[in-house]
C-alpha cells in the first residue's frame, strides 16, 4: 500500500501523463519533419533527373559544400547566423498569435545603426562591439514599435503595417547609404566600421565569427522567456486565446508591445551581425545585398523550426547548409543556379508546409471564435 496521500499520487500521475504526452508530441513532430525532408529531397531528385542532371552527384556536392571540412562548416554557420535571429522574429510573434513579417525592415534599420555607431565609436573592442549591438537592437525595437501600437490601438493588421515599414526602411537605407553614410573612397557602400568594432573570424579564411554565439544566445534567451517566465506565458496565452488573457487580468496591449519589441531586438541584432560579424566588408552595400531577403528567409526558417527557438536554430543551420552547399552542386554536378534554387525551394516548401497548415488552422479557429463571441454578444443585446 502506497503511504503517500491520494492527492499527491494523483498529481504525480497527472504530471507523468503530461510528460508522456509531450514526449509523444516531440517524436511525432520529428517524424513529420523527417518525412517532409525525404519527400522534398525525392521531389528535388525527380526535378534534377528530369532535367538530365545526376541528382546523386548533386546531393553529394551539397553535403561536401556544407559539411566537407572546417571551412565548409564555418560557411554554413556564418550563413545560419542571421537566419536564426530573423527566424526568431516570425517564430516569437507566431507563438503570440501575430503574423509579424517586418524582420526585413527591422534588420535593415539595425544594420544602418550598426554602421552609424561602429564607424564612429572609439572605444576598447569589447565596449565598441557591445555598443554597436545595443544600437542595432534599439533601432530594430523602435522600428517594430509603431506596428505594435497600430495593432493594439487601431486594430491595423500587422501584415499590412510591417510590409509598409519594410519598404520605408528599404528606401531610407538607400538614401542613407548614398547620401549620409557613404564612403567617399568606395561609392557602392557605406563607410566601414572601425577595427575595434569588428568581430574577427574564428577560423582564418572563413566567414564565421563570434556572431554565431550571439545568435544562439538570443535564441536560448527567447526559449527561456517563452517557457520559463511569466511574460512568456502571457505571450503564449495571447496566441492561444486572447480572451483568456483578458480574463486573467493581463493586458493585451502589453503583450503585443513586448512581442514586437523583442522581435525587433532580434532583427536589429541580425542586421548588426551582417555588418560587424561578416568579413570582409564590414559595411552596408548600396544594393543592400548583404542583408537582402534575410528577413523573409527567416519566415521559412521559423516554419521549418515549428516556431520554437531551439527548432529555429536547427532549421537555420539546415538552410545555411543548403546555401553553402549550392556552389558544390554547381561545380560537381553541373547543376545551374536556377535549378539549384528550384531544388532548394522544393525542399523548403515540403518542410514548411505542415506548420503553415497548422498556423492557418489556428488563425481560422480564432476568427470563428471571435465571430461567435460577437454574435452571442449581439444576441444578448437584442434580447435586452
Amino acid at each position: 500500500m502506497d503511504p503517500r496521500p491520494v492527492e499527491q499520487r494523483e498529481l504525480e500521475a497527472l504530471s507523468r501523463r503530461e510528460r508522456q504526452r509531450q514526449l509523444r508530441g516531440t517524436f511525432a513532430g520529428l517524424a513529420e519533419i523527417v518525412v517532409a525532408l525525404v519527400i522534398g529531397l525525392f521531389v528535388g531528385a525527380l526535378v534534377m533527373d528530369g532535367a538530365g542532371y545526376d541528382w546523386k552527384l548533386a546531393y553529394e556536392g551539397l553535403l561536401i559544400g556544407a559539411f566537407g571540412d572546417q571551412w565548409a562548416i564555418a560557411d554554413t554557420l556564418a550563413s545560419a547566423t542571421p537566419l536564426i535571429l530573423t527566424g526568431l522574429v516570425f517564430g516569437l510573434s507566431a507563438r503570440a498569435g501575430y503574423f509579424n513579417i517586418g524582420a526585413q525592415g527591422q534588420m535593415i534599420v539595425g544594420a544602418l545603426a550598426a554602421v552609424a555607431v561602429g564607424a564612429h565609436v572609439s572605444a576598447p573592442p569589447v565596449m565598441a562591439v557591445t555598443l554597436t549591438f545595443l544600437a542595432a537592437a534599439l533601432a530594430g525595437a523602435l522600428w517594430a514599435l509603431p506596428a505594435a501600437l497600430l495593432k493594439a490601438t487601431r486594430g491595423v493588421h500587422e501584415v499590412i503595417s510591417t510590409i509598409m515599414f519594410n519598404w520605408i526602411a528599404h528606401y531610407t537605407a538607400l538614401y542613407m547609404v548614398f547620401n549620409v553614410l557613404n564612403d567617399p573612397r568606395s561609392a557602392e557602400r557605406t563607410v566601414r566600421v572601425l577595427p575595434e568594432a569588428r568581430l574577427g573570424a574564428i577560423i582564418p579564411g572563413a566567414d564565421m565569427t563570434a556572431a554565431i554565439f550571439v545568435a544562439v544566445g538570443v535564441a536560448l534567451f527567447m526559449y527561456w522567456l517563452l517557457w520559463h517566465s511569466p511574460w512568456g506565458y502571457e505571450m503564449r496565452i495571447a496566441g492561444l486565446n486572447p480572451s483568456a488573457l483578458r480574463y486573467a487580468g493581463a493586458s493585451p496591449l502589453w503583450s503585443v508591445n513586448l512581442t514586437f519589441i523583442l522581435a525587433g531586438i532580434a532583427a536589429g541584432i541580425a542586421g548588426a551581425t551582417q555588418i560587424i560579424g561578416r568579413p570582409p566588408t564590414y559595411a552596408l552595400y548600396g544594393d543592400l545585398s548583404n542583408v537582402r531577403n534575410l528577413g523573409f528567409d527567416g519566415i521559412a526558417v521559423a516554419l521549418i523550426g515549428r516556431n520554437h527557438p531551439l527548432g529555429i536554430i536547427l532549421a537555420a543551420i539546415f538552410i545555411g547548409a543548403m546555401g553553402a552547399g549550392s556552389r558544390m552542386m554547381q561545380i560537381m554536378a553541373g547543376v545551374p543556379l536556377d535549378m539549384v534554387r528550384i531544388v532548394h525551394g522544393t525542399v523548403i516548401i515540403a518542410l514548411a508546409a505542415p506548420e503553415v497548415w497548422s498556423l492557418l488552422g489556428k488563425f481560422l479557429s480564432r476568427g470563428r471564435a471571435r465571430r461567435e463571441a460577437a454574435s452571442t454578444a449581439h444576441s444578448k443585446t437584442v434580447q435586452r
